[in-house]
């Protein structure tokens, strides 16, 4: 077995543990990241789009963010319809913040091309990655084209999704997990075609709930609500465009095209209160997952990462160990908040199965307020752009 040492093995080569390599690095931490994908289809995963200003931050902190402010689109707001009547929650004024939207897909690119620029190791195709003696001088066993391989470190950052290895080497980490399914999933078509506005449009409709977005402004990404059970192949791109221009109200803005890539993804809020164990540490989905409506997924995984690095940045800087004593309690005060708020989002615009009259009715009466009440859409304001840091 080949040895090698570390001080912060990161398991997962997403956005989480991508981005805390860079923290780590700038602060001449050393680290080193375990992929079990290769390059090219880590970039070409299909994921969120709309950044908080937080995590725009985050990425100028590390100095990957050169294309980000050249090709980013900056919304200063976004609109909500209840059967086809629209209202606009304007960010910028009610929170004095705005989003850029900006393709996950394109943030994975930027960081990875950081690390090769950095010369931060990326282990691509680990294969059976295993954690060992997280209590005590933890080390991490892979496999790569047959040859075992070992990682000697003083920390490992779990950064691995929520099927990875690291919450279940986390002792007791079931016990410590709530979760909510939701009875509906997301169907997503993203299409080279100009988006039919140049800001979100969150759609209540009576066939279920739809979603305007964009990756640029020659990229669109729209969303319907479907049955959990749906299957893709059931939905050709015409079916999906028919339907979108029902439940958006479509008046000649949205443009047509073949579809780059279909999919349905299950919507769910899960929490795994146990993030960290002896030197063991999850952060963005091996931790938690959120119904994409708020817009939250790749935001927590960067506040994770972001309080994480910290600890780190204590303890090799300082010798304190209080940033790293504190990192669950830290992260998991703002994960309960956007957990929140994605509830919240998603229960104001989709019809649940067998929703009563009596629901319906509350669900009106909700959107109704919101729309007449400053004070309100101040609260969704603050909490879309995100909570501080």
């Amino acid at each position: 077995m080949e040895t090698s040492r570390t001080q912060v093995a990161i398991v997962g080569g997403g956005v989480a543990g991508l981005m805390l390599s860079q923290l780590l690095h700038v602060e001449g931490i050393d680290c080193v990241i375990l992929e079990r994908q290769t390059r090219a289809y880590t970039e070409a995963r299909i994921r969120a789009g709309v950044l908080e200003y937080g995590t725009v931050e985050l990425l100028r902190r590390v100095g990957v963010n050169g294309r980000m402010d050249r090709n980013g689109l900056r919304h200063e707001g976004f609109a909500l319809m209840d059967d086809g009547e629209a209202f606009r929650i304007d960010l910028h004024q009610l929170a004095g913040q705005d989003v850029m939207v900006y393709g996950q897909t394109e943030i994975t690119i930027d960081l990875m091309d950081a690390c090769v620029e950095r010369g931060v190791p990326i282990v691509f195709e680990a294969a059976d990655v295993e954690l060992h003696d997280i209590e005590g001088a933890p080390w991490v066993g892979y496999t790569k084209d047959g040859k075992a391989y070992r990682i000697d470190c003083d920390f490992i950052a779990g950064c691995d999704g929520f099927h990875g290895v690291s919450r279940r080497t986390m002792p007791d980490a079931v016990a410590h997990c709530i979760e909510k399914v939701y009875p509906f999933g997301w169907l997503g078509i993203l299409a080279d075609v100009p988006p039919m506005d140049h800001e979100l449009i969150y759609s209540n409709h009576e066939r279920g709930f739809a979603l305007a977005s964009q990756r640029s402004a020659t990229r669109s990404r729209y969303y319907i609500q479907c049955e959990a059970s749906e299957k893709i192949e059931d939905w050709s791109d015409d079916r999906i465009w028919d339907e979108l221009a029902v439940r958006l109200g479509d008046d000649g803005r949205m443009a047509r095209g073949p579809s780059i890539e279909k999919s349905i993804a299950p919507l769910r809020s899960f929490v795994c209160e146990k993030m960290q164990h002896g030197r063991l540490f999850l952060a963005g989905d091996a931790a938690h997952i959120v119904p994409p409506t708020g817009a939250k997924g790749l935001n927590l995984a960067a506040s994770d990462v972001a309080y994480l690095a910290d600890g780190l940045i204590g303890f090799y800087g300082r010798g304190d160990e209080a940033g790293l004593a504190g990192y669950t309690a830290r992260a998991l005060d703002r994960i309960w908040k956007a957990e929140r708020f994605s509830w919240s989002m998603t229960q104001l615009t989709h019809r649940f199965p067998g929703m009563s009259a009596f629901d319906r009715k509350m669900q009106k009466a909700d959107l109704n307020y919101i729309r007449g009440s400053e004070a309100a859409q101040t609260a969704i304001a603050e909490n879309y752009i995100g909570l501080p840091l």
